[in-house]
């Protein structure tokens, strides 16, 4: 536990949270500033800041966890879709917790999560392709 994290003083039940699911290895709970209504997180016991380099075993219950809640709201609030996203590194979030964002979406909700697209050139792609299967 780091005493100085947020998300660690929910586990250890020193800080309030509105816990929706837990089992030995991940807490949802939801998200104190919520982008829409059941806007969740789910986040490992263990304190790490990135769900890409936890033990695979954790990732695993993260997802596990995200499926379980996901089901849980989609038959309470039956919204139309689920937007599931991870943020990592110091551009996109100030929260040291590995956490996934677990998101309703409804037909009139103001959430905006678009990206900026380009066509693929194929040139690129070959060459992206042979780097990274190179490091599989």
């Amino acid at each position: 536990m780091n005493d100085d994290c947020g998300f660690c003083r929910i586990i250890a039940g020193d800080r309030s949270a509105h816990v929706l699911h837990e089992d030995e290895r991940t807490i949802a709970f939801l998200d104190a500033n919520p982008a829409v209504t059941g806007h969740s997180l789910i986040v490992p016991r263990v304190h790490e800041e990135d769900v890409l380099t936890i033990d695979e075993s954790v990732s695993t219950a993260i997802f596990e966890t995200v499926r379980t809640v996901a089901n849980a709201l989609e038959a309470t609030l039956e919204p139309t879709g689920f937007s599931v996203f991870h943020t990592s590194g110091p551009l996109v979030g100030t929260v040291d917790h590995a956490h996934v964002h677990l998101v309703p979406r409804f037909t009139d909700d103001d959430v905006a999560l678009s990206l900026p697209r380009n066509r693929l050139d194929p040139d690129d792609a070959t060459a992206l392709t042979g780097r990274v299967r190179a490091h599989l």
